[in-house]
């Protein structure tokens, strides 16, 4: 009949995924993404080319000169090859403490639960009351090591690694690393309760010990959870800050100076944001190139295993 309503083609989509009007919700993300994130990008390669000082927007426009000066100085180079030490002992150390211990707790032990929850404790705390926590348990003569130390008979006074440009930047990157293995833990954990036990098995019964199983079997089957872990950490060493701030503010000299600890001194302290700006910029160039080069290398070293 002509007023009969019309039936429904079979097959058609009525989703409400696939109707336009679904893609109006992705405005007000779209928008926080363009004004909180790629306008700061464009304003700092903007300010880059500038003297702003910060403060008076009355600035002018010097080229190249900011860029000149970062590499002429020798600061970018300090910082960078602080950074790259800080970040290699870091991942080497976060990661293999992390991964041992999953695998510990991986087994059939008792009180699993406590065990992984005190692991993971030290990753609740922030950055600046690990910072304090860790300064203390330095401290030459009074602190915690220096104390125990004493215990044994020896001299606690000498020990003082935040005071030692030697071992500086190595004292603080074990403070990063006490904090970031219980997040690496439960990363490396969920990877290898995805381990098929029957494989496990197969390999027991053909005589296999348990470093091989690791090592042919789960080490294999973890690779995707093992480039995560790298990538999180690269990025986070590569970014480090906090500890140099508050532990050591820098020194002793120059020697726990990473890339964002120059470009916070620069932009706040000398009041040079155009040539922090500058720095920023090199800095994240650095940083995507890095990443992309252990993306690579990962994710090769997947498709090997």
């Amino acid at each position: 009949m002509a007023n009969e309503p019309k039936k429904k083609r079979k097959g058609a989509n009525t989703s409400l995924v696939f109707n336009n009007r679904m893609y109006y919700f992705l405005i007000p993300a779209l928008a926080m993404f363009l004004i909180l994130w790629v306008y700061p990008v464009l304003q700092l390669f903007y300010y880059s080319i500038t003297d702003f000082n910060g403060i008076n927007y009355d600035f002018d426009f010097v080229g190249f000169k900011n860029y000149i000066k970062i590499f002429e100085n020798g600061t970018l180079v300090n910082s960078i090859g602080n950074t790259l030490a800080y970040a290699v002992v870091t991942v080497i150390l976060s990661n293999l403490i992390g991964l041992g211990i999953a695998m510990a707790l991986n087994t059939k032990i008792h009180f699993k639960g406590l065990f992984r929850t005190c692991a993971y404790f030290p990753a609740l705390f922030s950055a600046i009351v690990v910072g304090f926590i860790w300064t203390y348990v330095y401290m030459p003569s009074s602190g915690m090591i220096a104390n125990l130390l004493s215990l044994f008979g020896l001299d606690g006074t000498a020990f003082n690694p935040l005071g030692n440009f030697r071992v500086a930047l190595f004292a603080i990157a074990i403070v990063e690393v006490w904090k970031a293995f219980g997040s690496t833990m439960i990363i490396y954990l969920a990877g290898l309760q995805t381990v098929d036990e029957s494989l496990l098995e197969a390999g027991r019964i053909d005589g296999c010990t348990e470093w091989q199983l690791t090592r042919l079997v789960k080490l294999p089957l973890i690779s995707s959870t093992i480039t995560i872990n790298v990538i999180l950490n690269v990025i986070a060493g590569l970014k480090a800050f906090d500890y140099s701030f508050i532990m050591t503010n820098g020194g002793p000299g120059k020697s726990t100076k990473t890339l964002m600890f120059q470009i916070y001194e620069i932009a706040f302290d000398d009041q040079k944001m155009g040539r922090a700006s500058a720095f920023s910029v090199v800095s994240f160039f650095v940083i995507i190139l890095i990443t992309v080069f252990m993306l690579y290398f990962m994710n090769k070293r997947e498709v090997e295993l």
